[in-house]
């Protein structure tokens, strides 16, 4: 099965969350069917494992949603706010990875 490193590396994710074997993620993947065959129905559970734990539900129970929403940019242009092209430092939330 070909899958980009990042795939491979979020699969692990998921073996290490759930406490389960490569393999074993496969055969249940593969259990449930997918029409586009093996590779694609990983891809799907990976994408759908991911954006089940980013519901609102799913990001309250690891702790996010401590992030400040950022304003309006300031309406002068200093440098600083929206067209400024340098990141701006995050504070971190509380508990919890990120």
């Amino acid at each position: 099965m070909r899958l980009e490193p990042e795939l491979w590396e979020a699969l692990q994710e998921i073996c290490e969350r759930e406490r389960i074997s490569l393999g074993e993620v496969v055969r249940r993947i593969e259990k449930r069917g997918h029409p586009g065959g093996r590779t694609s129905a990983v891809r799907v559970h990976v994408l759908d494992y991911f954006r089940i734990a980013a519901t609102d539900a799913g990001h309250r129970a690891v702790g996010h949603g401590a992030m400040p929403v950022a304003g309006p940019a300031p309406a002068n242009h200093t440098g600083q706010g929206r067209d400024d092209p340098q990141p701006q430092p995050v504070a971190a939330a509380a508990s919890g990875p990120v």
